[in-house]
């Protein structure tokens, strides 16, 4: 069964930082495309940050520029998102998605563009 597992959500203060990761079981993500999102209550999933298969090629929403860094590590299967000098509105469920792209060096900034999610960890930021 192909499986995205988010984790590294927890509570921390404003101008802290925490490290998601997100974990593929049951297929390997070296030929997928991968993106974060989040979503806040009562607001609509947004898009966060996205990378290419090959981690050469990233993209950033507005809001998280030069706060936030997408990586990965192929080898894990794995997908990481650094976040620093977190912010009150950073707070919300943070979801990692997939697409496979074979080896095209592209990303997706839409979530109707995914075909697998993780269920999401939760990111609170408050004192």
């Amino acid at each position: 069964q192909m499986r995205l597992v988010e984790s590294g959500g927890g509570l921390v203060q404003p101008g802290g930082s925490l490290i998601l990761s997100c974990v593929a079981s049951g297929f390997t993500l070296d030929y997928y495309a991968v993106g974060w999102f989040r979503q806040a209550p009562g607001k609509e999933r947004e898009f966060v940050a996205a990378i290419n298969w090959s981690g050469g090629s990233t993209n950033y929403a507005d809001s998280v520029k030069g706060r936030f860094t997408i990586s990965r590590d192929n080898a894990k299967n794995t997908v990481y998102l650094q976040m620093n000098s977190l912010k009150p509105e950073d707070t919300a469920v943070y979801y990692c998605a997939a697409r496979e792209v074979g080896k095209r060096s592209i990303y997706y900034t839409f979530k109707g563009s995914y075909d697998y999610w993780g269920q999401g960890t939760q990111v609170t930021v408050s004192s």
